[in-house]
């Protein structure tokens, strides 16, 4: 079979598996272009005005001629038929807003068909169209627009989830997540209140790069694709690089290049990144990822989390007024300063064991007495990051600092000043979640080179998170990296406790899924098809 054909067995196949309320919107399709109306106009449709501007500055006092032709478009969400006059619910971009169609205003001729034949039997919850009136106060009180004139600009062929109806209102919420994840662009439609939550989002990093632009950082962009995929301890996505003929990976972090720049001479740079690690998913991690990562030159850790901590105090003052903001049941507090203790305290206050001393095989035998399953692959700095995961993590409610890693967990880090076997990092802690992780940078080429050399050894064990050695990266610091300050800070988790999200994919427009059953079929089908014509 060719593609042609696949293509269309595939459109077959489509029509076949059509609900009984397509087949009907299909047919009402098909009956307006007999009408002679283009359901899918091409001209423009100038907008005047939106819902949400009608709805807080218009009053009964308002002057009626500054209300008058006025334009606007939307998604019709219902519709109340009283016979030759209808009430309907228009969606914008900006909210919802009641029209009123009367059949002699919009059909002043004989002719009626507009109204009887293609606003009450053609039209549909769902459809989009152009509004021209004038804006008027019911007398139930409700701010409405008497409609002069109205266009379809575009026919839906799929209905909107299926809603209730009470008392002549629709209530059309939709929860289900299976639908929410796969069907984004429903779920925006009818769940009004996730767009508030996306458009935080993107106020949210606007907060943060305005910050940091204001402070003297510079944006820049580094590569997806990369030859080693560096940064980071984390399993990489691979691909093929057809031109090079070599193989490539989808970055895990942005890093590397970033202190590359830095070495180049720029004091302070930042990227909002996408970053893919192909790991597991659950309701804080998603393979694909967006991180903000900025590196600024003599600085150290110290300096970076009192500059973090501003930094998220602006951001809930932007979003909220105020620095208490409600995750959940609790209210978290971004006042800075906020709280700071190293890592071998907490584990100590949290399971009253003191690993500081301990060499691999005692922090294998505590993981074992308090039950937590390890790899034989991992060595200290993979054991104390389970001891410290799993047994400390989630008591960290409010935003706190943790401190001084063991230098096996930290391959980029520069050596502790004054605590011999530490390194200069801090992970931020907020709701018993990583949010943000930071380093005095290392900058000794020496002393680089040979952390990689132990990342290797573990690779050699069987790790497939440690990192591989990144000769050009070496090569850069041996020009020279002033002393420099980075972090990394998870958007998608700050996102989630900034809008009060239990879930990451309820701060993602398109999560990873699976794909539905019938669809990677039919991709199989059309992969195999495409290779053998190919070959």
């Amino acid at each position: 079979m060719g593609i042609l054909r696949y293509f269309r067995k595939t459109i077959m196949e489509n029509i076949t598996h059509l609900s009984e309320p397509e087949r009907i919107r299909r047919q009402k399709l098909k009956d307006i272009q007999q009408l002679g109306i283009d359901p899918y106009p091409a001209e423009s449709f100038e907008v005047t005005i939106n819902s949400k501007d009608i709805k807080l500055n218009y009053t009964s006092e308002s002057d009626a001629d500054k209300w008058k032709n006025l334009s606007f478009a939307g998604r019709i969400m219902s519709v109340r038929d009283m016979g030759k006059a209808a009430f309907a619910v228009i969606q914008d971009d900006t909210g919802r807003i009641q029209i009123y169609v009367r059949r002699d205003d919009i059909c002043p001729g004989e002719d009626k068909t507009l109204y009887d034949v293609v606003f009450k039997k053609l039209l549909d919850i769902g459809d989009i169209i152009g509004v021209k009136g004038f804006v008027f106060i019911t007398k139930t009180g409700e701010i409405s627009v008497h409609a002069i004139s109205i266009s379809l600009l575009s026919k839906a062929l799929h209905p909107l989830p299926v809603v209730k109806e009470k008392e002549g209102e629709t209530f059309d919420a939709v929860t289900d997540p299976e639908f929410r994840y796969r069907q984004r662009y429903a779920d925006l439609i009818v769940n009004p209140h996730v767009k508030e939550t996306f458009q935080k989002r993107s106020l949210l990093i606007k907060t943060m790069r305005d910050f940091l632009n204001e402070h003297g950082a510079l944006e820049v962009d580094t590569p997806v694709l990369q030859n080693i995929p560096g940064g980071a301890m984390a399993r990489p996505f691979v691909t093929h690089h057809n031109a090079l003929d070599v193989p490539f990976y989808l970055r895990i972090a942005n890093e590397l290049y970033l202190k590359r720049l830095i070495v180049g001479g720029f004091d302070w740079v930042y990227e909002f990144s996408r970053n893919f690690r192909n790991e597991g998913m659950d309701r804080t991690h998603n393979p694909e990822f967006t991180i903000l990562e900025f590196y600024v030159a003599y600085k150290d850790y110290f300096w970076m989390m009192d500059f973090t901590e501003k930094m998220l105090e602006k951001v809930a003052l932007e979003l909220h007024g105020t620095t208490e903001v409600l995750m959940g049941e609790t209210i978290l507090s971004y006042k800075a300063p906020f709280k700071r203790i190293t890592i071998f305290d907490a584990i100590l206050e949290y399971t009253g064991i003191d690993v500081s001393g301990m060499n691999e095989e005692g922090l294998r035998n505590t993981c074992n007495t308090l039950q937590l399953p390890v790899e034989p692959t991992w060595g200290k700095g993979k054991l104390i990051d389970e001891l410290f995961s799993e047994k400390c993590e989630k008591f960290f409610i409010q935003p706190t600092f943790i401190l001084d890693y063991p230098v096996e967990m930290s391959p980029l880090t520069k050596k502790h000043r004054s605590k011999e076997g530490l390194v200069e990092r801090f992970e931020l802690m907020i709701n018993g979640k990583e949010i943000a992780n930071a380093y005095s940078e290392l900058n000794d080429p020496i002393d680089q080179r040979a952390r990689f050399e132990e990342q290797v050894s573990l690779m050699e064990r069987g790790d497939d998170e440690a990192m591989f050695i990144d000769h050009d990266f070496i090569r850069a610091l041996e020009y020279g990296m002033p002393p420099t300050a980075g972090i990394g800070i998870g958007i998608d988790r700050l996102c989630m406790l900034m809008t009060n999200q239990a879930s990451i994919q309820d701060v993602l427009f398109f999560p990873q899924m699976r794909p539905e059953q019938r669809n990677a079929n039919e991709n199989l089908e059309f992969n195999n098809e495409t290779n053998a014509t190919n070959s």
